[in-house]
């Protein structure tokens, strides 16, 4: 069993670090505040905690067997992403007036927690892949003998668990490095960087057949 859950921390460990859709998006919100980063990525790890839910259930095999279900999400997910793209490189143009100052930029309107909260989990969400990879993944780490569904419940929740706390060094590094990330030539370039990253992967999604 410690051998199972040490294997499984370092899976949870390497999908965290592999470069994604929620990263981006969670380095985007802690530029704004480590409150909205950090509720991005509660939102996120919900969003990773209901697909493990329903991968346990085997609801996930029905995604997975029906071309026209996996087919809406994958454009659901495609037009979230895009949505989130077109919007970041907006914040970028805004930003642009005030670049070659070494001024910080702050954006006028807090954003309310719930909206922090909701974008976190609606990309999580509207990404039938992660539905997919949860029927794939969690299956593995189920130790033998032990009853399947409370096993899968409770290794997503431990997965959820360990996300926070890895994608939480995120919203801290980035919270330390806010002086610098806010002024405006620096803030502009990680805006547009962010969402070319976002517009291509939701292409690219929608493209993915």
């Amino acid at each position: 069993m410690p051998t199972t859950l040490i294997a499984f921390l370092g899976a949870c460990t390497l999908v965290a670090a592999s470069p994604g859709p929620s990263t981006v998006l969670i380095i985007k919100q802690s530029l704004h505040s480590r409150r909205s980063g950090f509720l991005t990525v509660l939102g996120n790890e919900t969003g990773v905690f209901i697909w493990g839910v329903v991968a346990a259930f085997g609801l996930t095999a029905l995604l997975t067997a029906s071309e026209v279900a996996y087919d809406v999400m994958r454009i659901v997910g495609a037009v979230v992403l895009v949505g989130f793209g077109i919007q970041t490189l907006r914040q970028a143009r805004r930003t642009k007036g005030a670049e070659g100052t070494d001024e910080p930029v702050w954006e006028g309107a807090p954003k309310s927690d719930w909206a922090s909260y909701r974008g976190g989990l609606l990309l999580n969400l509207a990404n039938p892949k992660a539905a997919v990879f949860a029927l794939s993944f969690l299956p593995q780490f189920v130790p033998r003998g032990a009853p399947h569904l409370p096993a899968m419940v409770g290794l997503a929740a431990l997965w959820a668990v360990y996300e926070v706390g890895y994608y939480g060094l995120y919203v801290w590094f980035v919270g330390r490095m806010k002086s610098v990330l806010s002024r405006a030539g620096v803030r502009r370039r990680l805006e547009q960087v962010s969402g070319g990253v976002l517009l291509l992967l939701g292409v690219r999604m929608a493209l993915d057949g």
